[in-house]
């Protein structure tokens, strides 16, 4: 019987958060959207695979010979074909260095002097590729795009050469293309179609979000109460305290998993996230396990805090560096060391990970088992900390 009225108390407690909630306007609607705003921003922000898609750069031809003016015409027919350029001739390579400096385009392909002659003499030409540094991923970008279109029009011309030199041998241009490049890499990724960088960042954000829920959403509730003193009226009357932690932890747990559905509706629908249906009861129980993991700390982080302002403190310096070391938004793989063994410690890592697996992956519940592994000892541990702390602040 006492654990029926337990759950009765919960219930009851839970109804009355979520029904002082729901009359919220203003909290109602934010709760649609923050993780409609998070995803548009993040959505556009950041890199997609048609990112760096006509990205000006200037072309110098300071040979001006047959051979030069060969591989200027040689440029531009491939880069009409790929659009991945829009391409500005200047007369100096002083033009187009001006031209960088001012933003006006973001590298310069450069034809040196003596491209014809080192072609003659049987040396390699040299092409110069000059990119704005002070932007380090469009200059990467930049550099990369460069090489592979000169990369690119060398094995044209090469093969071209070949079969010129075996003319007699009435060698086709796919065996001179052998002759010159013997190795071809056939690049797949595990799963199929092509995966977009907001595709890595939608599973973490989706985590993020659903345990910023959880760690502000008790903290708030509680110390709000506390402050208006409706709580004294919660303790007074002849609910247990266990049903006020549990009925308080439904209510924001039931927050946190409508977020999560919003979140993963627009990953999907707006952005095309990719996600199978058969990973998608397992993506929810992964929701409801990071609230769970995060609910422990929520309340231990109330029962410490005197009020809501402090509360919300203690949440931001907590929620900041796990928002950039937990993989969210860059791999851990490309910290440093230390920051990659700080980062696991932090249950935010397991969770993105593993929901990462699911999403992308199409992982079991086997292979992220030892992410819900670690997930349910955190929480529990938090909850068994959390709980005896709590009781002892209400009786300060």
């Amino acid at each position: 019987m006492a654990i029926i009225k337990a759950l009765q108390d919960s219930y009851r407690i839970a109804v009355k958060d979520l029904l002082e909630f729901a009359r919220n306007r203003i909290g109602l609607l934010f709760l649609f959207l923050m993780p409609f705003f998070m995803l548009i921003m993040t959505g556009f922000i950041f890199p997609t695979g048609d990112s760096y898609t006509n990205i000006p750069v200037a072309v110098v031809d300071l040979d001006d010979s047959q051979a030069s003016r060969m591989f200027m015409a040689q440029l531009h027919a491939m880069n009409n074909k790929s659009g991945s350029m829009v391409l500005t001739e200047v007369a100096s390579e002083a033009d187009a260095r001006t031209m960088i400096t001012r933003g006006q385009v973001y590298g310069a392909i450069i034809v040196p002097q003596g491209f014809a002659e080192n072609q003659t003499l049987g040396k390699q030409a040299e092409i110069l590729i000059v990119s704005d540094n002070s932007i380090p991923q469009i200059s990467m970008v930049m550099q990369g795009l460069g090489a592979q279109v000169i990369s690119m029009l060398g094995s044209m011309k090469a093969t071209m050469s070949v079969q010129t030199m075996n003319a007699q041998t009435n060698m086709t241009a796919e065996e001179a293309a052998a002759v010159i490049a013997p190795y071809k890499a056939n690049v797949q990724g595990t799963v199929g179609g092509s995966l977009t960088y907001f595709d890595f960042i939608a599973p973490g954000l989706l985590m993020m979000i659903v345990m910023m829920g959880a760690m502000t959403g008790i903290p708030r509730a509680i110390s709000h109460e506390k402050e208006i003193g409706t709580f004294d009226g919660i303790l007074a009357a002849p609910v247990n305290d266990i049903s006020i932690i549990v009925g308080k932890t439904i209510a924001q747990t039931v927050r946190g998993f409508i977020q999560g559905i919003i979140v993963l509706v627009i990953a999907m629908l707006i952005f095309g996230v990719h996600i199978q249906l058969t990973s998608i009861p397992l993506a929810f129980g992964l929701l409801l396990l990071g609230i769970f993991s995060f609910i422990g700390l929520g309340i231990l982080l109330t029962s410490i805090a005197n009020n809501e302002e402090t509360a919300m403190i203690l949440m931001t310096v907590l929620q900041f560096p796990m928002m950039f070391l937990t993989g969210v938004f860059f791999p851990i793989q490309q910290m440093p060391w230390f920051m990659q063994a700080l980062s696991n410690l932090l249950p935010l890592t397991y969770a993105v990970t593993a929901m990462r697996k699911v999403m992308i992956l199409n992982a079991s519940v086997m292979d992220v088992l030892p992410e819900i592994a670690i997930l349910v000892v955190f929480g529990a541990i938090m909850l068994a900390i959390a709980i005896p702390v709590f009781r002892r602040s209400m009786t300060r």
